[in-house]
């Protein structure tokens, strides 16, 4: 598209605020992109782009599997733009393009990984279209902003470039069903031995067909919807997968097999939800050019990082941080499933209010009903701290879910809820907290290690 004088001078006083606020010290990831927008409407029309665009979007991981698609393609040599640091909407996506621009707005990089907030699909994809374009899943999410999934569901399957090849989960059917004339590459898990015959949480939104709307029917479910279903009144089912995964987490690898040829993988979690991460992003990578020997080198130095699980073991005691993604009744309850599940004697320490914009966080508590907080109504969890301002409500839901009141203590300030652990023969000290208290979490679990430290003295 021909670049007129409005576009560049608003790239220019974009670009001159994004300089402006680096020497400052500031996050310059969302506000040149807003600027450039509102003095420009079409920028991100006008602005060249890479010549290959990843997205990733869904529900729950996109982060994590952005980071590992961008790490894999770096450790390759790959010099790669993307918008990591900041916003994943549309001023966040503006602010990369422009870093990663011209004066003139050409591309300085070849290839970008974007990641894609949901609801921000329709202002994105119709001027930054994907080359290749990945959804994690979706799930029933924050109710105030997404609603219900098929609402996300469908801003995002309107929104695609038909262009767009698509990276996507068999084993969820719902984004499974994303625009049905786009190419599409799956990817799926074997069945595990842990697999139910039904659900058994509170949420499951594929009950139905969403042909004919009979009652589905699943050969085995994972959690929630997660699984494999069909309809046996008109045949609708699961798709079948290119990239299908058998995980072993006693040796902590994966076996990724495709083209009916096995790859092996090593694996960088020991829960299944975090699994799929992984197999999103080499599925991804695999499909984008790099050999299964890339990403294997690439992914044997990979972690999650330290914001969403850190891992410590003070004598013997481990001490584990996991984020559980407040407002999202489907994150936190496959957090508290993994939880349950661990071996040990076991110590929570939940803080799943946004401690950084306490009225932001006052959405309404609807959510909470949603998550199975009956995972933690386990004899293996001898003690829950419940920290934040609305501990007094997570309480509650604890007592309906059957959870003993002496087990149950609550503080309003998050850095005190350390001050509440018994130590007494605990295996494992859990701090499950929300997105926006990561870093108010890695001070909770520093005053936990110290304590621990201080009682081996």
């Amino acid at each position: 598209m021909k670049k007129n004088l409005r576009f560049l001078s608003a790239l220019f006083i974009s670009k001159a605020a994004m300089f402006t606020q680096k020497l400052f010290g500031m996050n310059a990831s969302y506000f040149p992109g807003k600027l450039a927008i509102t003095l420009c409407p079409d920028f991100l029309s006008q602005i060249d782009k890479p010549e290959t665009i990843i997205s990733v979007t869904g529900t729950n991981g996109k982060t994590t599997v952005c980071n590992m698609i961008i790490d894999a393609l770096m450790a390759n040599g790959y010099d790669v733009l993307n918008n990591r640091a900041g916003s994943n909407i549309n001023a966040g996506v503006a602010s990369a393009l422009i870093s990663g621009s011209t004066l003139i707005g050409k591309a300085k990089k070849k290839i970008a990984v974007f990641e894609i907030d949901e609801r921000s699909s329709k202002l994105i994809y119709p001027y930054v279209q994907p080359t290749y374009a990945v959804c994690t899943n979706l799930f029933r999410d924050s109710i105030h902003r997404n609603a219900h999934p098929e609402f996300i569901f469908r801003i995002i399957s309107e929104s695609l470039p038909k262009t767009s090849h698509l990276i996507l989960n068999a084993d969820d059917l719902i984004s499974a069903r994303l625009a049905p004339e786009n190419t599409r590459t799956y990817f799926s898990i074997a069945p595990m031995n842990s697999d139910l015959p039904e659900s058994i949480n509170i949420i499951n939104d594929m009950r139905i067909c969403p042909n004919c709307h009979s009652a589905l029917k699943y050969h085995y479910v994972r959690y929630h919807h997660i699984g494999n279903a069909y309809c046996p009144s008109c045949g609708f089912a699961s798709p079948k997968s290119d990239y299908i995964a058998e995980l072993n987490f006693k040796e902590n690898s994966l076996s990724l097999t495709h083209a009916s040829a096995a790859e092996h993988y090593p694996l960088i979690t020991n829960s299944v939800f975090n699994a799929y991460n992984q197999i999103t992003a080499i599925t991804l990578l695999r499909e984008f050019g790099l050999s299964a020997k890339q990403i294997q080198a690439a992914f044997s130095n990979l972690s999650i990082v330290e914001s969403r699980y850190s891992y410590e073991k003070i004598g013997n005691t481990e001490v584990i941080t996991h984020m559980a993604k407040g407002q999202n009744p489907i994150a936190c309850s496959c957090v508290f499933d993994y939880v349950k599940k661990e071996p040990g004697k076991k110590e929570i320490i939940l803080m799943l209010d946004d401690v950084f914009d306490r009225v932001a966080s006052s959405e309404i508590m609807t959510w909470i009903y949603d998550a199975d907080f009956e995972f933690l109504n386990d004899p293996s969890i001898c003690q829950i701290i419940i920290s934040g301002v609305r501990c007094e409500d997570y309480k509650l839901r604890l007592l309906l879910a059957g959870v003993a009141e002496e087990k149950l203590t609550c503080t309003p300030k998050e850095i005190d809820a350390p001050d509440y652990l018994t130590l007494s023969n605990t295996d494992k000290i859990f701090i499950l907290h929300e997105l926006y208290a990561a870093e108010e979490a890695l001070r909770v679990r520093n005053k936990v290690t110290e304590q621990l430290k201080a009682r081996r003295e």
